[in-house]
């Protein structure tokens, strides 16, 4: 991991003094125990603390450093004698208030995850046996093809990896002037369609086994590369600009919190983000999630010098900081890293350039200083005036200038360059190598990253940091009547030369080191050769002949400052709407949905009554029970809603299932009624389409692991769960999203010539595919099947195969053979998933899928689940079992006696494959036979249905679970349930007549009727 050396406080903190906290309570109520009820001598005690705090003040007397203001001022007097020597133009005391600063030692970048991660991977991969069909391919992205320090890098990266054994391959929204770069050294371009604000993901990144994006305008890309299934390919983001970095700062200041989140989810999909220098993964540390990488060299300088040196005016840029034209110029600079002690260092120099004052007494030329350093926001400009005016220097002799923004042009206006930092840092600086660039004689002292490029009194000048009396010798032979010598020009000329071609071989070596380590590569690939293998030839200079002919882009600040302002005009865009919309939104809200509500419930009760009153006047016709079933079934067909989509494929002999994992398969999905799209995971549908849910049809699907490991299997077994509910069609077909990326899927042409086939029923119960074996991409040697499917399982495809087959039919005895393929009449076979069948042939082939997945489970999920190793793959491979089944209807269609016949996805012209007259004497016909297959189905399904251990099986989770004691089971269950519910009724009505009823408390005796009253009554009533 990245990680900076800056002494974070950590959690254990808090910790620790919670928990002293506690056990403090405890200690003092132990103490009371032990004082007031073991009746300690008071004396013992008091000399026991006395005796505790006399060793602890020795302690603090004789190991601890001390405070002392004098020692301070002492140590700091040794280490300023230390370094200047004693040496200088003014008395010594005059810098003592420069003592005891910070060096910046403890400030430094090193890349810890990423170096461990390097030493545990090691080669294991590399010293398994491969099969070396095709070579490593490698995607390289850019924003634009014009000329910039990007394309040159990788111009010569690419040269060298192509010798080496890769195979590249670049992509860009659009051409540009290096296209005939890329193609004269072999390299293909694609250009990828563009919008005004998206780039089109449009591309089955897939195929490439390492992805190397370049710069911070390549960030729409990565939006494509954060989607699934691309998420986990290995990715290089190479990234040289300082703008982002400021920008960074400027929004964390500001609360713009949700930008520098998403530019850290950006970062965070890089396998690696590689910085060309030690300075910038420290100037992004705000967004480092632990994946950054240095590796030093980029012809940036050199070719940003050339440019200035054919624009710039030197009397120009002198007026512009007040110097004239014959002043003699010095520029003090130093590394980029901000810490206390570069005070103290520039003093050093300035102290040390005093003497050559004294050449300038006589000339007409002035003796002129530049301090480069520091921001415009710090006092840092008084300071240098301080320390120049204590040493002795004339006014304005000495001037400071801010770094941010002008260091070209003091590098420009300067004769001569000082290096003043005395900081080792990992790489050479980018300062002293534009100075270098420019032409401009250097003196730096003599560090290790210097030393390894600066040959002293060649292209520079070295001067130990603990004597700067030295400097002060360097200058005198450098400057000569106020003007350089022609010993500095010499040297200033050599160092240009040799800057121009500085740091290639790291640069090279380093990239190529790079993907040693972080490619997992498949089986099939054949190892390139070792960074150290690319000749001397490629790795000594940047390919500046190449670009020779081209004329030069715009300025490559300008074009980053414009794309990082439409990236926060875009971003501020799109949160003002959501905010508007929200606030906008807000008061009404509530209220819409209330009234939406209301009308739908009275519409609902309403709908309600009216069919009550239709379903009385209305006979209910009588029939028999398959009468009754259809017509419900009618009923319900014509109250559910279905789209455009789904009518169309009601009269349609075939439909056609595409499935997919994740948004980044969109673009390779047909809209057409022919198709369907099938998504293996809820998440990642496409809104508003008609598509299927497989983890609604098979909830096995929404185990993460079970998906990845099937792949495209698990939407077979999702399609074949009841599959008359979903899939009413006579044909079934799939075809991979993979193949429409490929250009391999079906033409209009080749759709009617499928359709009028099956429509004529032409070759009967027949297999037809469309993506051929001997043109796949990964069989580039046209290699036999089981050659192939060793060649892409790491070389245990026969033998898991075997394994598999002897599990699933129960072969005890070794199977010493394998089923039959031949390719020797000319024959090819199915790839990726992508062929047609009858649908009552499919649910068989399904049929055996399921034995045949579940003893391969059986087989290795111990391993692969638990240990993480996986049979098929040289890794550990989340997919482990999906290129094995993908050849697997092969075997079947073939041994099972069907028609396979190839259909070509372009022209639609059929020929068929494996003849059968041919294949007599060599199907395993009883072993796929129907019969076979079904009776061994229904075994599995009794012994599930009967067995109720816990074992764990996969077979009972990928399908319905039938055979023909399910009906007896059913009707004994049925008619148990009924003799429950009789039981149930006869013992009620035994406790109905058992129930004791209580006797009557008295007896009720009616009054007797007069006879006046009755008359009188009876004579109303007749009235």
């Amino acid at each position: 991991m990245g990680s900076l050396e800056t002494g974070f406080p950590s959690k254990r903190n808090n910790y620790y003094s919670n928990s002293n906290g506690f056990s403090g309570q405890r200690s003092r109520s132990r103490f009371t125990r032990l004082v007031f009820f073991k009746r300690v001598d008071y004396l013992q005690l008091i000399c026991g603390v006395a005796t505790l705090f006399f060793f602890v003040f020795l302690f603090q007397v004789f190991f601890l450093p001390g405070e002392d203001g004098n020692n301070n001022n002492k140590s700091g007097n040794i280490k300023i004698k230390g370094l200047v020597g004693g040496n200088g133009g003014a008395d010594f005391d005059e810098l003592l208030f420069l003592k005891e600063l910070d060096f910046g030692e403890d400030l430094k970048f090193e890349p810890l995850r990423i170096s461990e991660k390097f030493r545990k991977n090691g080669d294991l991969s590399k010293m398994v046996a491969r099969f070396g069909y095709r070579k490593p391919k490698i995607a390289l992205v850019f924003a634009d093809l014009v000329v910039d320090q990007h394309q040159i890098l990788m111009v010569t990266l690419g040269t060298a990896l192509l010798e080496i054994g890769y195979e590249i391959e670049v992509f860009a929204p659009e051409n540009g002037p290096t296209q005939a770069t890329w193609r004269e050294i072999g390299v293909p371009i694609s250009v990828i369609a563009t919008s005004d604000e998206n780039i089109n993901c449009s591309v089955d990144w897939l195929n490439y086994d390492g992805i190397l994006v370049n710069s911070l305008k390549s960030m729409g890309f990565l939006s494509c590369l954060m989607q699934e299934p691309f998420k986990n390919i290995p990715l290089v983001w190479t990234i040289h600009e300082h703008t982002l970095a400021s920008r960074l700062r400027t929004y964390v200041s500001s609360g713009q919190s949700e930008l520098v989140d998403t530019w850290k989810r950006f970062f965070s999909r890089a396998t690696v983000v590689v910085f060309p220098n030690y300075i910038l993964p420290i100037e992004y540390s705000i967004c480092d999630p632990g994946n950054y990488f240095v590796i030093p060299g980029s012809p940036e300088e050199a070719w940003k010098a050339d440019k200035q040196l054919a624009l710039s005016n030197n009397n120009n840029l002198r007026s512009e900081l007040d110097f004239g034209q014959d002043d003699f110029v010095i520029a003090v600079v130093g590394s980029q890293l901000s810490y206390k002690g570069v005070w103290l260092e520039h003093a050093f120099v300035l102290q040390a350039l005093y003497p050559i004052l004294t050449h300038f007494e006589d000339s007409s030329s002035r003796f002129r200083i530049i301090v480069l350093g520091g921001d415009s926001t710090g006092n840092y400009s008084t300071t240098v005036e301080t320390i120049s005016l204590k040493l002795g220097y004339p006014n304005e002799t000495v001037k400071r200038v801010t770094a941010d923004r002008n260091t070209n042009t003091v590098i420009n206006t300067a004769d001569l360059v000082i290096y003043g930092s005395f900081l080792d840092e990992h790489s050479f600086p980018d300062i002293l190598l534009k100075a270098m660039s420019l032409e401009k004689p250097i003196v730096a002292p003599d560090l290790p990253g210097i030393r390894k490029y600066i040959s002293d009194k060649i292209n520079g000048y070295l001067f130990p940091k603990e004597d700067t009396r030295v400097l002060t010798h360097i200058m005198f032979q450098m400057v000569s009547n106020g003007k350089l010598s022609l010993i500095a020009r010499n040297a200033a000329s050599i160092g240009k030369s040799r800057a121009k071609n500085l740091m290639v071989s790291e640069s090279v070596e380093g990239y190529a080191f790079l993907l040693e380590n972080i490619l997992s590569l498949p089986s099939e690939v054949a190892i390139p050769m070792a960074a150290k293998s690319i000749p001397a030839k490629l790795k000594s200079e940047w390919r500046w002949h190449l670009f020779d002919a081209i004329k030069d882009s715009d300025s490559p600040s300008e074009m980053e400052m414009i794309f990082l302002d439409k990236i926060e005009k875009q971003f501020n865009h799109t949160n003002g709407e959501n905010s508007v919309a929200l606030i906008g939104s807000n008061d009404t809200f509530l209220y819409t949905i209330w009234e939406e509500q209301k009308y739908l419930d009275m519409a609902n009760l309403r709908k309600r009554k009216e069919d009550e009153e239709l379903k009385e006047r209305t006979d209910q016709p009588r029939g028999t029970w398959d009468e009754v079933y259809r017509s419900v079934r009618r009923l319900d067909r014509s109250l559910h809603e279905r789209d455009e989509g789904e009518l169309e494929r009601t009269g349609q002999p075939l439909c056609i299932y595409e499935p997919y994992f994740g948004v980044g398969t969109w673009p390779f999905l047909h809209n057409v009624s022919l198709y369907r799209g099938l998504g293996l995971s809820t998440k990642g549908r496409r809104p508003g389409a008609d598509d299927v849910d497989a983890p609604s049809r098979l909830p096995l699907l929404n185990n993460g692991y079970y998906r990845d490991v099937l792949g495209e299997y698990g939407a077979f077994f999702a399609i074949a769960n009841r599959i008359d509910r979903i899939h009413k069609n006579a044909w079934i077909g799939f075809q991979s999203w993979r193949a429409t990326a490929r250009t391999k899927s079906l033409s209009k042409i080749a759709e009617k010539s499928l359709l009028d086939a099956i429509e004529a029923r032409k070759h009967g119960d027949t297999l037809y595919f469309w993506a051929r074996l001997d043109t796949d991409p990964r069989n580039q040697l046209k290699k036999d099947f089981w050659s192939f499917c060793d060649a892409i399982n790491a070389g245990n495809c026969q033998f898991v195969f075997s394994e598999t087959l002897k599990e699933m039919y129960g072969v005890k005895h070794n199977l010493s053979s394998l089923p039959a393929m031949p390719s020797d009449e000319g024959g090819t076979w199915s790839v990726t998933n992508s062929w047609v069948l009858p649908t009552k042939s499919f649910v068989e082939f399904v049929m055996f899928s399921r034995m045949f997945v579940d003893a391969l489970d059986t087989q290795f999920y111990d391993d692969h689940q638990k240990n993480g190793h996986c049979h098929l793959s040289l890794s550990k491979d989340k997919h482990c079992y999906s290129r094995l089944l993908e050849l697997l209807v092969n075997v079947w269609a073939y041994h099972s006696g069907r028609r396979v016949v190839y259909v070509d996805p372009a022209t639609g012209v059929m020929q068929e494959q494996h003849n059968l007259k041919s294949r007599r004497g060599q199907m395993w016909i009883k072993w796929f036979q129907f019969t076979t297959l079904k009776n061994m189905d229904e075994d599995l399904a009794e012994e599930f249905d009967s067995d109720h251990s816990k074992n764990r099986r996969l077979w009972p989770l990928t399908g319905e679970i039938y055979w023909h004691g399910i009906f007896e089971k059913e009707r004994n269950m049925r008619n148990r349930e009924k003799e429950k519910k009789r039981q149930q009724s006869k013992d009620k009505m035994q406790r109905m007549r058992k129930r004791t009823h209580q006797k009557a408390l008295g007896r009720y005796v009616k009054p007797l009727v007069d006879d006046s009253n009755s008359t009188s009554l009876a004579a109303k009533l007749l009235r």
